[in-house]
């Protein structure tokens, strides 16, 4: 399948605590707000030419609002459209005008768990800057992770339907498959699938410029008082660093760095054994995983699967 998606580009959140999770977002965790209208903020890494990386909606219910991505030419986002209407899948809204910051010309339609997705091109590029040395600060959007109660039926579509290629996988004698890392480029994965209990999102990782910049980060968020789930550490699948917290709403979010570039045309993807220490942490240095760390990125039931969010 020919390959239409090139980049991750925002993840949007609706929470009912509107004013505490901006002033997280715009605060301790080191995002810009730049745009702001009628209980919606946008939110842009200081390193990224995206308009925004999150998305943040006053709503009465926690929910994942939507995952976008862009595509190289509106061309590519109106053959990408077809294809997914001649597989069957449902479109939300049909190729258009991107009405939020940056317009461009976009589409939205539910994946197989019900999740909204965006699919976007011809963006207006931000105005960004360098991220110095030790300022610990975003530099961009690096990934998302989302639950689904059936793992493999979700990498599945993902495949036929977007052009995602496995990299990686997590297992274990005991669990068997347990996470599919998945990308849409030479990046070890854009997004990862894990075997969780019921659909909802599992984390949102944020690039920081490099080791010293996300330890300083760590620290920073440490000293904030906001709770560390896990980390730090470096895994094995994506060669990556990790420092897990959760947002005020209970959502896990990463600080990470050097995540792994791969050779696509010789890569062949693992499996491997995360009941293994250096599998999961390569440093050692991170509290062990365990059932606790497990279950605080099973998060809350997305009740908003199926359902278009508002613009």
């Amino acid at each position: 399948m020919t390959r239409l998606l090139t980049h991750l580009r925002h993840v949007d959140l609706a929470v009912p605590d509107y004013e505490k999770q901006l002033d997280f977002y715009a605060g301790v965790w080191g995002l810009t707000q730049v745009a702001e209208d009628s209980g919606i903020s946008f939110l842009a890494a200081e390193g990224s030419p995206e308009q925004y990386v999150v998305r943040l909606r006053r709503a009465e219910e926690k929910r994942l609002d939507l995952i976008s991505y862009g595509a190289a030419t509106p061309a590519d986002v109106d053959t990408l459209a077809e294809r997914l209407l001649a597989g069957g899948v449902e479109l939300i809204t049909r190729p258009g005008t991107v009405d939020t910051p940056g317009g461009g010309h976009g589409f939205r339609f539910f994946d197989i768990d019900g999740r909204t997705i965006e699919v976007s091109a011809d963006v207006a590029t931000r105005t960004h800057r360098r991220v110095e040395e030790k300022e610990s600060i975003p530099v961009r959007l690096s990934h998302v992770v989302v639950n689904s109660p059936d793992l493999d039926r979700t990498r599945t579509w993902y495949e036929q339907h977007l052009g995602f290629a496995l990299s990686d996988s997590l297992a274990s004698p005991h669990m068997g498959e347990v996470m599919h890392f998945m990308r849409i480029s030479n990046q070890h994965h854009s997004m990862a699938i894990a075997k969780g209990p019921h659909t909802s999102l599992h984390h949102i990782s944020f690039e920081l410029r490099g080791v010293d910049e996300y330890m300083y980060g760590t620290g920073r968020v440490l000293r904030a008082g906001v709770r560390k789930i896990w980390g730090p550490g470096r895994h094995l699948a994506g060669n990556n660093t990790f420092s897990y917290f959760l947002d005020p709403h209970g959502n896990t979010v990463e600080y990470t760095t050097e995540l792994e570039r791969l050779d696509e045309d010789s890569w062949h993807p693992h499996v491997y054994d995360f009941s293994q220490p250096e599998v999961t942490d390569q440093w050692g240095t991170a509290n062990a995983m365990s059932e606790i760390v497990a279950k605080e990125s099973f998060n809350d039931v997305d009740r908003g699967c199926f359902t278009a969010p508002p613009v």
